[in-house]
C-alpha cells in the first residue's frame, strides 16, 4: 500500500503541486511584478499609472524623513539581534541543565510570542508610560524613549520563540565530543566558544535571520506603542512606507518606489548575513 502511494506521488507530483504553485503565482509574484511597475508610475490606483521612470525613487531617497526611518531600523535591528540571540542563547543553555520544573520555564518564556504584537504593544504602552511617568515622561517624549521601549518590547516578545530553537540545537549537540573536551580538561569557556558555539552555527543562522529580518520588518509594535511620535522620530521602515502609500496625496508612487527599496534592502542584508554565518558552521 505504502509503495503504491509512493508510485502514485512520483507520478502525480505536478498535480499534486499545482494549487500551491498557482497560489504563489497569484498571491506573490504577480502583485510583486505589478508594484515594481508602479513604483516607476504616478498613480492612484492600479489602473490609472503614468510611467515616470525613476523619479519617485529619487524623491524616496531625498525624503529625509524615509532615511531617518531607515537608520532608525538599522539601529533597533542591530541591538534587537544581538539582544534576543544573546538572552535568548544564554536561557537555553540553562534550560537544557538539570534544572527542575525547566518545561514550566519554557512554556512561560515562549507565551510571549503567542501575543499579537497590536495587543502586545498596547499593553506594554501602558506599563512603561505608567513607569515614566514617576519622572513626567512618556514614550512619545523623544525618538530616544520609543527607540528602547520598542526595543524592552520585541525582545521580550521574540526571546521565547528564538529560545526553542537554541534548545533543540543544543539537544542535538553530539555528547561524546563535549564530554572528550572535558576529559582533555578544557574549561567552561573553552568548550563553549570552541565547541558548543561553533556547532550550534546553524541554529545561529535561522534565529540570526529571522530577527534580522523581523527587526527592519517591525510595524504592529511600532504602531501601537508610539505610532511614530513624536514627529516621526520613532518610526520604522515600515509604517514610514505606509504612512507615505496612504497618508501623503499624490505620493502613493513614492511609497510603492520606497516599497521596493525595502524589499531590496532587507533582501541583500538577510542574504549577506545568512551567507556569513553559514560559512562559519561545521560539521559535528
Amino acid at each position: 500500500m505504502v509503495d503504491m502511494v509512493g508510485k502514485a506521488v512520483r507520478k502525480w507530483w505536478g498535480l499534486f503541486a499545482l494549487p500551491t504553485f498557482l497560489a504563489f503565482i497569484v498571491g506573490f509574484i504577480v502583485p510583486f511584478i505589478m508594484g515594481v511597475y508602479l513604483s516607476l508610475c504616478e498613480f492612484t490606483t492600479v489602473t490609472d499609472g503614468e510611467f515616470v521612470g525613476f523619479k519617485n525613487y529619487a524623491k524616496a531617497l531625498a525624503d529625509k524623513e524615509f532615511l531617518h526611518a531607515l537608520g532608525f531600523s538599522a539601529a533597533f535591528t542591530v541591538v534587537t539581534t544581538i539582544a534576543i540571540n544573546v538572552i535568548a542563547f544564554a536561557i537555553a543553555y540553562m534550560l537544557t541543565r538539570a534544572i527542575r520544573g525547566s518545561s514550566l520555564y519554557r512554556s512561560a518564556l515562549f507565551m510571549p510570542n503567542l501575543i499579537g504584537g497590536i495587543v502586545l504593544g498596547y499593553i506594554w504602552l501602558l506599563l512603561l508610560n505608567g513607569i515614566l511617568a514617576h519622572w513626567g515622561r512618556a514614550l512619545t517624549y523623544s525618538g530616544v524613549y520609543g527607540f528602547w521601549g520598542l526595543v524592552l518590547v520585541v525582545s521580550w516578545q521574540q526571546i521565547g520563540y528564538m529560545m526553542i530553537i537554541y534548545i533543540a540545537g543544543l539537544q542535538s549537540l553530539p555528547s561524546d565530543v563535549i564530554e572528550a573536551a572535558a576529559v582533555d580538561g578544557a574549561t567552561g569557556t573553552q568548550t563553549m566558544f570552541r565547541i558548543i558555539i561553533p556547532l550550534m552555527m546553524p541554529s545561529i543562522t535561522v534565529c540570526s535571520f529571522l530577527t534580522v529580518t523581523n527587526g527592519f520588518k517591525l510595524y504592529d509594535q511600532n504602531l501601537a506603542l508610539t505610532n511614530g511620535a513624536p514627529s516621526n522620530m520613532s518610526e520604522g521602515l515600515a509604517m514610514n512606507i505606509t504612512r507615505t502609500f496612504y497618508g501623503r496625496m499624490g505620493w502613493e508612487g513614492v511609497g510603492q518606489a520606497k516599497a521596493v527599496l525595502f524589499f531590496i534592502l532587507v533582501a541583500v542584508i538577510a542574504l549577506i548575513q545568512n551567507r556569513l554565518t553559514t560559512s562559519k558552521e561545521v560539521q559535528a
